[in-house]
């Protein structure tokens, strides 16, 4: 059994990522994290997947996308937040765990990569992003709203 964090601070091209979960993974038996979609800016998905079940569901707003009267009073919870700040993205990123046996991580990592913004999507910015093809389900933020 091996396990690996997929970590970057680009978006997720929502085409190309949703290509990768219908794909599959050899030797995948568990994945999971947040991950950010160039098409939904402001909503962290959480990224689900054991065996043939694979979830993508919205858990709320990025720090990044939240006015500054809904984040934490406490300074320490503020601290932590800001610690892994990125100056372009906020606290925007894909973090991902897989799990699995006789992974190649080297391939898994390749194929992840390449779910991701080009060069020449990312330096569109939100508005060109916004008009990616997006075949993802639409996410219904009213149950995290009612929980805010």
């Amino acid at each position: 059994i091996v396990s690996s964090v997929y970590r970057s601070r680009r978006p997720l091209h929502p085409e190309r990522f949703r290509d990768f979960m219908l794909d599959g993974t050899d030797g995948l038996l568990r994945a999971k994290g947040f991950c950010w979609l160039a098409t939904r800016p402001d909503v962290m998905g959480l990224f689900s997947q054991a065996g043939g079940v694979v979830r993508l569901d919205p858990v709320g707003t990025w720090w990044a996308a939240s006015p500054d009267d809904q984040w934490p009073d406490d300074a320490l919870e503020r601290l932590e937040i800001l610690t892994d700040w990125d100056s372009d993205f906020g606290d925007r990123r894909q973090e991902l765990v897989f799990i699995g046996q006789d992974l190649d991580l080297v391939d898994l990592h390749a194929r992840l990569d390449a779910t991701l913004l080009t060069d020449d999507e990312l330096a569109g910015g939100t508005d060109a992003w916004a008009a990616l093809p997006d075949p993802l389900p639409e996410w219904d933020m009213s149950d995290e709203e009612a929980d805010e």
